[in-house]
């Protein structure tokens, strides 16, 4: 914060510093609860996939019809990772390859080969749990040390808010892997701000005024709010006209809405009248991140393309805007600069994670003026 009061961006170093990037990782995806998938992914018992969360691999597995647990990837003989393939089936029990040692889906110790049975205890070697629970279809984990706040403390008042949307019910239809040259942070602000679409999108400023977003105030754990549809239009594709139902729980109010929101650290939702859209982020390095974008619809609905097109266009253009960014600032003349009054939510992200690094408040446009 400026002596005029005004909120600048944040130093390059925190979108080009190996360092801070391993400081990112620690605070917000080893230190808090993050989206790994859909719960539709593993429909069977048996059903897994793994994820790979700042360099941990972690098993997501299904225990039950209604239960889903998640594991290190470590086999608790010699260390070894006990599943090299994606997702699959494990068949009722893991099985490390090197010595066999076998685990049952809620983690306990099964079988261990060539152990002394009379010393040996298998209670004292389950595999080391990675806390899982569930919104609304949406699987999180949490990889903190310890027992971790519940999932709808950091959740808040979401929960009840996205409620209408039924997200649980959706089914995917689609999804796209991008690879981006940026830092995940950059991702997160541009996300938040429709300034740029006059210049970045004319497609979708045909179907929301761009000033026109109702933003709540910046949360510790989200950031978001809606926009409504110019007069005529009724979804996002490029011709903004509704080929699906209006999911069943909305009212007349929901469905003028777009809701975005980027809940910390790796989930963007945005849910139309018709559909919802997911992109989950997965930081691989200080200045390269993947997205997993997903497109989910009701059952039995026919067309999903029109939705798929247009975002897709939509991403490309953010991605390419993203990282010309991660560009600009990775230049030796980039320092920060001013938000305006209209990018409150940006600001508050740059605050947040300021406050996770335990770093001081930002007060002025030269680098060398901000306090850590």
């Amino acid at each position: 914060m400026s002596s005029n009061g005004a909120s600048y961006t944040l130093p390059a170093r925190y979108y080009l510093d190996p360092e801070l990037f391993r400081k990112d990782l620690e605070t917000f995806f080893l230190n808090h609860w993050i989206v790994a998938g859909r719960t539709e992914e593993i429909p069977r018992v048996g059903d897994y996939f793994l994820r790979d969360v700042a360099g941990e691999s972690i098993i997501v597995v299904r225990e039950s019809k209604d239960s889903i647990r998640a594991f290190y990837n470590v086999c608790r003989h010699r260390g070894t990772q006990i599943c090299d393939q994606r997702e699959g089936n494990c068949g009722g029990r893991f099985v490390c390859p090197y010595h066999g040692w076998s685990y049952g889906l809620d983690g306990a110790l099964l079988g261990a080969p060539h152990m002394d049975a009379a010393t040996f205890r298998r209670d004292e070697f389950p595999l080391h749990k990675v806390a899982a629970d569930v919104w609304d279809g949406h699987i999180f984990l949490n990889l903190s040390q310890g027992e971790p706040l519940p999932l709808d403390e950091q959740l808040g008042d979401l929960v009840k808010k996205f409620a209408p949307w039924q997200m649980g019910e959706l089914h995917r239809r689609h999804r796209i892997v991008y690879d981006l040259k940026a830092n995940w942070k950059l991702i997160v602000a541009n996300y938040n701000e429709c300034l740029h679409c006059p210049l970045v999108h004319p497609a979708l400023n045909r179907l929301t005024d761009y000033l026109g977003a109702d933003n709540e105030a910046p949360k510790s754990n989200y950031i978001g709010g809606y926009m409504g549809f110019r007069p005529g239009m009724e979804t996002m594709t490029f011709d903004g006209q509704r080929r699906r139902e209006y999911l069943p729980g909305l009212n007349s109010h929901e469905r003028q809405q777009v809701q975005y929101y980027a809940i910390y650290p790796n989930f963007l939702l945005s849910l139309s009248p018709d559909y919802m859209l997911t992109h989950i982020l997965w930081p691989r390095a200080v200045d390269r991140t993947e997205i997993i974008c997903e497109f989910h619809f009701r059952d039995g609905e026919a067309e999903v393309n029109d939705a798929v097109e247009f975002w897709d266009c939509i991403n490309r253009e953010d991605w390419k805007i993203v990282e010309a960014s991660q560009a600009g600032i990775s230049s030796r003349s980039y320092r920060p600069g001013p938000y305006s009054p209209r990018e409150v939510l940006l600001a508050g992200f740059d605050q947040e994670v300021l406050r996770r690094h335990g770093s001081g408040i930002s007060r002025g446009a030269n680098d060398r003026e901000f306090v850590e």
